[in-house]
């Protein structure tokens, strides 16, 4: 079993940045593929960004695409999520998740979650 933790969401101005992290715990991720997904009050849950075991081939919701960044350190068992320009509309909780096998973009195929971290965006 892998447990999931996220860390390092808050409140920030639009425009801003901010980082959110996961911790790995339980089994290495070295082998997994890692995804965020976020959710809105009202709206489901959405994919952002994935990265693959290597971390060679990342993916991007087009919603992010160009101002968030996903990586991963597998030595720490750590992923990132490095989100920059930052506006109202990415207010969500974000969970960290993965799955053995590629990225996909659906919730449903990852086998781990994370309890999330909110970040708010203020206007």
């Amino acid at each position: 079993q892998m447990q999931l933790v996220e860390s390092g969401g808050g409140l920030v101005q639009a425009g801003g940045s901010l980082r959110v992290s996961c911790a790995a715990s339980g089994r290495t991720v070295s082998g997994s593929a890692m995804g965020w997904f976020r959710q809105a009050p009202g709206k489901e849950r959405e994919f952002v960004a994935g990265i693959s075991w290597s971390g060679r081939s990342t993916y991007y919701a087009d919603s992010v695409k160009g101002r968030f960044t996903i990586s991963r350190d597998n030595a720490k068992n750590t992923l990132y999520l490095q989100m920059n320009s930052l506006k109202p509309e990415d207010t969500a909780v974000y969970y960290c998740s993965a799955r053995d096998g590629s990225v996909t973009t659906t919730s449903g195929t990852y086998n781990y979650w994370g309890r999330g971290t909110q970040v708010t965006v203020s206007s």
